[in-house]
């Protein structure tokens, strides 16, 4: 029989992905064969399996720090915001529909079989299974449609270990409340709490802990330090990667785009001693990057009407004018074309836009989605960088279809099917293609980034960046500092119990 256990927070960022990571990590270190599960994600950055399924990239991060390859059972549903109250849904790594929120709650008995299904296949491979919730299970106005926090309990039949945040202040307000809030059968469920991103004393904290544990009759499992410049993929709805700025030689302006998707992909670049990743809402901050990247979006035609409507635009423009190297990923290669359309209204309610004109090539939204792990072969470079044998790995994630507009447009690769992917411009400072994760690729990364060092004439000071290595290192780090600070004896008799 699996072992299982869950983690619900008493609200949105309180660290349940990261404790669940590292908790997959701790468990994966004492021996045993783990694996993540979350039922339900809302997110836009999202990943693609070797099978061609897209899946939230919490429950990847989650994977990679069980050492184990991501899965679709995972996290068998996705929705991926395209509006204020409507997302596509991706169940079972497909697109399922383009929904309201009413019109998804109103959907939990079909979806109910297919989350059991899912968390099936995960029972029979693995030996115990960390859950994690989402946002709070005291949402009493979502109750009686929840399938993931105590409805998921339910189904799966799970104890819960419960985490506040103390950063936020309030926190015991925030336990106890939401203690009272559930009812009496899933009350019997929590067998802990966890006090998380604490600073400063503890000894100052342990009052208020004594008093907490006589009042909910629970233990406290933890209380676990904040822990400082994590370099480990985030989710989008909570991150504070968009306010950081660090002064540092070489500068890297990501777009902040209202839709933006998968900013994972510039993950790697806080791993660079000598790069600053700042994400731009304001034209004059693009005066000072040495390179400028459009990201994906969900909403490609919504995003370029931003870039018009706060003269964005006409900062790339100049950028480019200036011989500023840009690069378009996805949605972001998308706006550097000429026309985006979207007729079948697959993204947006408007059916076309014009692009920023860079490169000559124009999109139309398709109804089939492009999800596939995939490779490819430079064949005309960007920003004078050699071509060597290497081969590029990434994924797609597209639901448009980008063509050129004349015979002189030269794709950046060929990939493993044989087809074009991207384009650089005539200049070879304009680059768009459709790679997520393009930038995780050490050889292509490192080119990028000593070009820039060379016209700058800043010395590199480090050695080469092993991206995958310097990950793992992260994972160690965090499982490291949890379980110094967490009860991991007390969890693994709650799992040795687990229903």
């Amino acid at each position: 029989m699996v072992k299982k256990i869950m983690f619900q927070g008493t609200g949105s960022s309180v660290g349940k992905s990261l404790i669940v990571a590292a908790v997959c990590r701790i468990l994966n270190n004492h021996g045993y064969k783990v694996a993540p599960f979350k039922s339900q994600n809302m997110s836009l950055n999202s990943f693609v399996t070797k099978e061609g399924k897209e899946m939230g990239r919490a429950q990847v991060v989650q994977a990679e720090a069980a050492r184990i390859l991501p899965m679709v059972e995972m996290n068998p549903i996705l929705l991926k915001p395209t509006s204020d109250i409507g997302s596509q849904i991706i169940l079972n790594g497909e697109v399922f529909l383009n929904m309201e929120a009413m019109t998804y709650f109103s959907a939990k008995d079909y979806l109910i079989p297919h989350i059991e299904k899912a968390f099936k296949t995960l029972e029979d491979q693995f030996e115990v299974i960390v859950i994690e919730g989402a946002g709070s299970p005291a949402e009493i106005n979502l109750r009686s449609r929840d399938i993931v926090n105590m409805g998921l309990a339910e189904i799966i039949d799970t104890d819960v270990l419960l985490i506040g945040d103390v950063d936020k202040g309030g926190v015991f307000a925030s336990l106890y409340g939401t203690f009272l809030l559930l009812s009496d059968d899933e009350q019997k469920r929590i067998k802990g709490f966890v006090i998380n991103k604490f600073r400063g004393d503890v000894d100052l904290l342990m009052p208020g802990v004594k008093m907490m544990e006589n009042l909910i009759q629970r233990p406290c499992l933890g209380v676990i330090p904040f822990i400082e410049d994590l370099k480990i993929d985030d989710e989008d709805s909570v991150t504070q990667r968009f306010d950081l700025k660090t002064n540092k030689p070489i500068k890297i302006g990501v777009i902040k785009l209202p839709y933006m998707s998968n900013f994972t992909d510039f993950t790697v670049f806080d791993l660079e001693p000598d790069v600053s990743l700042e994400y731009i809402s304001c034209s004059d901050a693009l005066n000072t990057c040495d390179l400028i990247v459009i990201p994906g979006s969900k909403n490609t035609i919504h995003d370029m009407r931003y870039l018009i409507e706060t003269g964005l635009n006409q900062a790339i423009y100049k950028a480019h004018r200036n011989q500023m190297p840009i690069i378009g990923i996805c949605g972001g290669y998308q706006i550097l074309g000429q026309t985006i359309e979207d007729i079948f209204g697959v993204e947006s309610i408007d059916s076309r836009i014009n692009g920023l004109g860079l490169l000559d090539v124009k999109t139309k939204m398709a109804q089939v989605k492009t999800t596939r792990q995939a490779t490819g072969k430079v064949v005309n470079p960007f920003y004078s960088l050699p071509i060597t044998d290497d081969s590029l790995t990434g994924y797609e994630i597209h639901m448009g279809e980008t063509i050129f507009m004349n015979e002189t447009i030269k794709p950046f690769m060929t990939t493993d099917l044989g087809m074009p992917d991207g384009a650089v411009s005539d200049s070879g400072t304009v680059l768009g293609t459709y790679f997520h994760g393009i930038f995780d690729n050490n050889a292509f990364r490192q080119g990028i980034l000593d070009r820039l060092r060379r016209e700058k004439g800043i010395l590199k000071s480090h050695e080469p960046v092993d991206f995958e290595a310097l990950k793992d290192m992260e994972y160690e780090r965090l499982a490291a500092h949890v379980e110094a600070n967490l009860d991991i004896n007390a969890i693994l008799n709650i799992l040795d119990q687990s229903r």
